[in-house]
C-alpha cells in the first residue's frame, strides 16, 4: 500500500495532525519535499511536537521515518528539532531515521540570500520564510548545491565547498553584504552535517526493497497544492512540487504508483504569507476565526490570514492532488459560529465563476459568500457519525457534495483519538 497525505489548499490544512493518526497503519514514513519552511503541528500523549524537517511519523517508535532526495535540509536546524523531540522522548535512530543521499542541503549563505532578497523587494517581497528554500532550489537546478551523499568524501568536500562559495560570493556581494567565508562554510558542515552520516542512505533500494517485501509506505507533503511550483498561486509558491504525483519522485522511487492520495482540507481556510487569497475575512469576523483556530504559523509564528472554506480552491486542489478521499480537519473551531460563512464562487471580470483562474485574474478575483446554520454546541467528544449535530453533518455534506470526493475523516480536535471515520 503506497499512500500519499497532501494538502488541497495554501497549507496548514493539518496533514501533519493526519499523518501522526493514520501512521499507525503504515511501516514508513517519507518526506518527499520542501525544506524547515513550513511547520507541522502534532498533539498526541507524549505532548505537542512541532515539526518542520521530520516525518510525522517520527513520534512513533516503530515507524521508519525517511527523508527523500526531493528535500532540502538544513542540517542545524535538523540538529535542533531532532534535540527538542529526544528532550520530549521520542526515540531517534539511524534505524528510526534514514536520510537520502540525494537530499540537498540547504547553507547558511541560502539563508542570507532569502534575507537579501526579500528585504530588497520591501513591499514587494513574496512572504518567504526567508530560511534559504527559494536560493537553494535555485542553486540545485543551477547544479551548484551539496547533497549529504558527498559527506561520505570528506577529502573533496573541502574543496567543492570552495568552489560554490567562490561562485555564490558574486551574487552575494552584488547586494552590498561582505563574502562568505568558505572555511566557515566547512566549519559549519563538520559541525552540523557530519554528524548525520550514519543516517544517510541510499532510500531508493531501501524503499523498493520494502515496497517489494509488502511494507506499507506512506508519502508527506509539505504545503498544499496552492503552493505547487507549478500548479499554485505562482510566484507566491514554494519552490518544490507539492503534489501527490511528484511523492515516489521525491522520495526517490519513481517507478513505484501510489495507491491512494488522501487530501487533507480545513473547514475553514487559512493562508500563511503574501499572494492571492480571494476568501479573506478581514476585521472581527476574521480575527475571531483567526483567534478561534489558533491560526499563526508552526514555522514562524506569524499570524494566517483566514477565511470561510473556499469551494473554487478547493476542488481545484482536489483535482490536482487527484484525491481519492478527504480528511476534514479543525471542525470543532467553527462551533462559535452561529452562521458558517463559505466562500462559493468568484467573480472575475465581472462575471461569477467556480473555476479557480491564475495570475492576474486570480489577484483580482472577489468572493462570493453564502452562510450555513451552525450548530453552537461542542462537538470535541463526538466521535461517531451519529454523535454529530444534525448542522455539523449538513456542513460535511455540503462540503463533499461541492469536492466531488468522499470525505472520510472528520477532526474535531488535535489529539489523536479525536477524529471520526465517516465511511
Amino acid at each position: 500500500m503506497l499512500t500519499a497525505i497532501v494538502g488541497i489548499n495554501w497549507g496548514d490544512e493539518g496533514k501533519g495532525r493526519m499523518v501522526d493518526l493514520l501512521s499507525e497503519k503504515y511501516d514508513i514514513v517519507v518526506r518527499y519535499q520542501g525544506g524547515n519552511n513550513a511547520g507541522h503541528t502534532v498533539v498526541n500523549e507524549k505532548g505537542k511536537f512541532i515539526l518542520n524537517l521530520l516525518p510525522s511519523g517520527i513520534l512513533r517508535d516503530e515507524t521508519v521515518n525517511v527523508m527523500g532526495g526531493g528535500m532540502v535540509i538544513d542540517v542545524e536546524h535538523l540538529t535542533k528539532e531532532i534535540e527538542s523531540l529526544r528532550k520530549g522522548g521520542i526515540t531517534i535512530t539511524p534505524d528510526h531515521l534514514k536520510i537520502s543521499d540525494r537530499a540537498t542541503i540547504c547553507m547558511p549563505y541560502h539563508k542570507l540570500m532569502d534575507i537579501l532578497e526579500e528585504d530588497r523587494l520591501a513591499d514587494k517581497k513574496f512572504g518567504s520564510t526567508r530560511r534559504g528554500i527559494a536560493p537553494v532550489y535555485a542553486d540545485k537546478f543551477m547544479k551548484k548545491t551539496l547533497r549529504m551523499g558527498d559527506l561520505f568524501c570528506p577529502d573533496t568536500l573541502k574543496q567543492k565547498i570552495a568552489d560554490i562559495v567562490e561562485w555564490k560570493n558574486l551574487t552575494v556581494t552584488s547586494y552590498g553584504h561582505e563574502p562568505v567565508s568558505a572555511d566557515e562554510m566547512y566549519e559549519w558542515i563538520m559541525t552540523y552535517a557530519m554528524p548525520f552520516v550514519p543516517y544517510v542512505t541510499n532510500t531508493t533500494e531501501y524503499l523498493d526493497n520494502a515496497e517489494r517485501n509488502g511494507k506499507k509506505i506512506m508519502f508527506e507533503a509539505q504545503l498544499g497544492a496552492l503552493r505547487d511550483i507549478d500548479f499554485g498561486i505562482y510566484p507566491y509558491t514554494s519552490s518544490s512540487s507539492t503534489i501527490a504525483s511528484y511523492a515516489p519522485i521525491g522520495a526517490g522511487v519513481p517507478h513505484l504508483k501510489l495507491d491512494e492520495s488522501i487530501g487533507i482540507i480545513k473547514a475553514y481556510s487559512s493562508c500563511v504569507g503574501e499572494g492571492p487569497f480571494t476568501c479573506e475575512l478581514f476585521g472581527e469576523k476574521g480575527n475571531e476565526l483567526r483567534e478561534a483556530g489558533g491560526e499563526y504559523g508552526a514555522a514562524t509564528g506569524r499570524p494566517r490570514r483566514v477565511g470561510g472554506f473556499d469551494i473554487p480552491a478547493s476542488r481545484y486542489g482536489t483535482l490536482v492532488q487527484g484525491a481519492t478521499c478527504l480528511a476534514l480537519t479543525k471542525l470543532d473551531i467553527l462551533s462559535y459560529l452561529k452562521e458558517i460563512p463559505v466562500c462559493t464562487a468568484y467573480i472575475v471580470d465581472g462575471k461569477e465563476t467556480t473555476s479557480f483562474p491564475t495570475g492576474d485574474k486570480l489577484t483580482n478575483a472577489t468572493p462570493v459568500y453564502t452562510t450555513m446554520k451552525g450548530w453552537c454546541t461542542d462537538i470535541s467528544g463526538c466521535r461517531k457519525i451519529e454523535d454529530l449535530p444534525k448542522e455539523a453533518l449538513d456542513y460535511i455534506k455540503y462540503i463533499e457534495k461541492n469536492m466531488n470526493c468522499p470525505i472520510k475523516y472528520v477532526s474535531v480536535g488535535p489529539s489523536r483519538e479525536q477524529y471520526i471515520e465517516m465511511y
